[in-house]
């Protein structure tokens, strides 16, 4: 396991609010879903690294406006609706 680590400055942290808690589960959060949509890391890495197990990321990438599902075209979308 890698660790990361980087500095906010106390200011942020007043201005949004945030304990040193909040900032980090915000972090890791932030980082798992950039992971997730722009690396194509898997739901399950991505929920670790979260911090949150997979159906919670599930929740959390769709609060954020990403879907798990991935489909070419709509007929393709069909086509796996209709085979469920």
């Amino acid at each position: 396991m890698c660790d990361v680590a980087f500095s906010i400055p106390n200011e942020v942290l007043y201005d949004t609010k945030m304990t040193k808690n909040d900032a980090l589960a915000f972090a890791r959060k932030s980082v798992a879903l950039c992971y997730y949509v722009q690396n194509g890391v898997s739901l399950g890495y991505c929920a670790q690294i979260a911090g949150m197990d997979k159906e919670a990321f599930i929740k959390y990438l769709a609060q954020n406006g990403v879907s798990i599902f991935h489909y070419d075209d709509e007929d393709e979308f069909i086509e796996e609706l209709n085979n469920g």
